[in-house]
């Protein structure tokens, strides 16, 4: 009778970890609440003691730093060339910064948690004392611009940067064709209504 009995998959860990999806105009962001960054990520919350959140986007360093909107740096930017990220500390919850319509929480397993904390820490370049590169204040209080280790290009956006972040994560997110933030948000909402499907007794 064993041998006819079926045996499914074994029960997936719970997946407690949150991890947020922010939508930012054109724009996307990964966020990781205080209490889950841990490790060589911790650089990056220690400029803003009493911090809730932290996310963090990815862009073109000169679009970034020098905030020239111009149609030409626009258009530069699409060049490939070197990239920026901008870590911001909330201390709400980013419903109450961005507006909930703009913010999607998802969830994941401790271990994909941590693939997710190495994949975000490669994306920062590292310097001789293995810290974030620290290029500028950012455009807010509250907000640091860094070297990024990657190179910024028209098919290489934020959008890309942010799906291949959460897709580290576990996250079933497009592996090609992101652009645009309207995909990554689209791809996060689709994914917290299956967990919510997956979530009910």
């Amino acid at each position: 009778m064993a041998a006819c009995t079926t045996i499914g998959p074994p029960p997936r860990p719970p997946a407690d970890a949150v991890v947020y999806v922010v939508g930012r105009g054109w724009h996307t962001d990964i966020g990781l609440p205080i209490n889950e960054i841990s490790g060589p990520l911790e650089a990056l919350e220690r400029p803003f003691p009493g911090v809730r959140v932290l996310t963090v986007g990815f862009g073109d360093r000169r679009f970034l730093l020098t905030r020239d909107r111009s149609p030409l740096s626009m258009l530069a930017a699409l060049l490939p060339g070197r990239a920026a990220l901008l870590t911001t500390a909330l201390r709400t919850e980013p419903e109450a910064a961005f507006g909930a319509a703009h913010v999607v929480r998802l969830h994941v397993t401790e271990a994909e948690l941590t693939r997710l904390r190495v994949r975000l820490w490669q994306a920062f370049e590292h310097g001789a004392d293995n810290q974030p590169v620290l290029l500028a204040d950012g455009p807010y209080p509250g907000s640091l611009f860094y070297a990024a280790s990657a190179t910024y290009s028209g098919l290489y956006t934020c959008n890309t940067w942010t799906a291949d972040v959460a897709r580290a994560g576990g996250l079933p997110m497009p592996a090609t064709g992101v652009l645009f933030a309207g995909q990554v948000m689209g791809s996060a909402r689709w994914i917290a209504s299956r967990e919510a499907l997956l979530r009910r007794p």
